[in-house]
């Protein structure tokens, strides 16, 4: 009786920096167990070996910026029995999302010798703003962690369990004080999703965001207690403008405060 055939993974790569790619390669302690369940059907920053689709999963990492990216991404949807947006770019437009607030030609012109050659999209937008996506896994980069909860949901046929609550809760599972509250330090921590396990409240360094929104963020809130810390308007623009600028909730109000 022949193997019953492994299902396929792929693994796609837009506008980013490939680091979400690269935290799936970091998965030195599962990967084999998982290259022993599914069979990595396209993955070019792993291997040259490519296999036709359909896709039982599909993993897209980066924002569409180009209009080639926004013809392609459509057909990744066609081949793809479940599609997963991994990291900031692929759920937020990630930092090249910076160019949406500005003339996209007027950057092109000053960063490209020979603009004429670029083509690009005004806006760098989320996956979710042009196909259907089943679950967006948020970070820069993704905790890898998360990344195999969410491989193993779908390939068991379950919703992912990541936790939807702050980078506070997150401070407190690990009895750090808050540093915002007894030592003054801005922090995005109030309004950011979780998974980074605290990493820079634990050095006492604010929140950067890089995880994006959580689910039900009081930016506006946070910006005004930034305020009663002494913190200027055009920084706190910038903290909401770093990692997931296009994010609904950091978008709005970074421009409630133009």
């Amino acid at each position: 009786m022949a193997d019953k055939p492994k299902p396929k993974l792929a693994v796609w790569k837009f506008g980013s920096c490939s680091g979400c790619q690269l935290a799936l390669l970091d998965l030195e302690d599962e990967l084999l167990d998982i290259v022993g369940v599914v069979d990595i059907a396209h993955f070019p920053e792993a291997t040259r070996a490519a296999v036709n689709g359909p896709y039982d999963l599909s993993l897209v990492e980066g924002s569409i910026t180009t209009p080639h990216d926004a013809e392609r991404i459509q057909k990744v949807r066609r081949e793809s029995k479940f599609l997963v947006a991994v990291g900031a770019c692929a759920t937020s437009g990630g930092i090249q999302a910076l160019r949406n607030f500005r003339d996209v030609k007027e950057l092109v012109s000053i960063v490209y010798a020979t603009p004429e050659y670029i083509s690009t999209l005004d806006k760098s937008t989320p996956v979710g703003e042009h196909v259907h996506v089943d679950y967006e896994l948020r970070g820069c980069p993704i905790n890898k962690k998360q990344l195999v909860e969410v491989i193993s949901a779908f390939l068991h046929g379950r919703k992912p369990n990541t936790p939807p609550h702050s980078v506070c809760i997150e401070c407190k599972q690990s009895g750090m004080p808050c540093i915002m509250v007894t030592q003054g330090v801005p922090c995005l921590g109030p309004v950011t999703h979780a998974g980074c396990g605290a990493l820079c409240p634990s050095y006492n360094r604010g929140c950067y965001g890089c995880f994006g929104p959580m689910e039900t963020p009081n930016a506006e809130s946070l910006s005004r207690q930034w305020e009663r810390l002494g913190v200027e308007n055009k920084d706190i623009i910038r903290a909401l403008r770093t990692f997931n600028a296009g994010a609904e909730a950091f978008r709005k109000e970074s421009e409630a405060r133009e």
